[in-house]
């Protein structure tokens, strides 16, 4: 038996059907606890101006501890992040009760740049061409067209996983 499944999840964090797919996300964290780790994974698109800054600073959230609280409260704000770029990125950094001065020197120093690249590469390399997409034992289910019966096959595939 398998003791966990990886699932990464290719993400935007200005894009809306990104917000849509967490509760998704929610209902498989609580369904499989440890036995799933899901892995955010960064692919800001050209068209959202405020994605790449956000992919960084989530990885300042993850390296201070709240990674996916921080991606979802910013994923709530997709409309306000479009509308008042950066500053949002440190209001939620502050709501979170992160060091937020951090945040912005990360931002400025840009020591998560190289992570944010990696992964867009990586995802460009797989075939991802938009967010959310799912990529669970080398199959890649594309969630940006629509969420309808995505959870019920990564669950599938992931019960095969864990009984093998």
């Amino acid at each position: 038996m398998t003791d966990s499944v990886i699932l990464d999840v290719w993400c935007e964090l200005q894009c809306p059907d990104c917000h849509s797919a967490l509760d998704d996300v929610r209902a498989l964290r609580a369904r499989y606890g440890d036995r799933l780790d899901i892995r955010l994974r960064h692919f800001p698109l050209d068209k959202h101006k405020h994605a790449f800054a956000a992919a960084q600073a989530a990885e300042e959230a993850l390296e201070q501890g709240q990674g996916w609280a921080y991606a979802e409260a910013l994923l709530a704000r997709t409309a306000e992040l479009g509308e008042r770029g950066e500053a949002v990125l440190l209001d939620v950094a502050r709501e979170l009760g992160l060091d937020a001065e951090e945040f912005d020197t990360a931002l400025i120093d840009g020591r998560h740049i190289l992570i944010v690249d990696a992964d867009q590469a990586e995802g460009k390399a797989i075939g991802v061409t938009g967010t959310p997409t799912y990529v669970i034992d080398g199959e890649r289910l594309d969630g940006g067209k629509s969420q309808e019966g995505l959870r019920a096959r990564i669950e599938e595939i992931v019960d095969r996983l864990l009984a093998a």
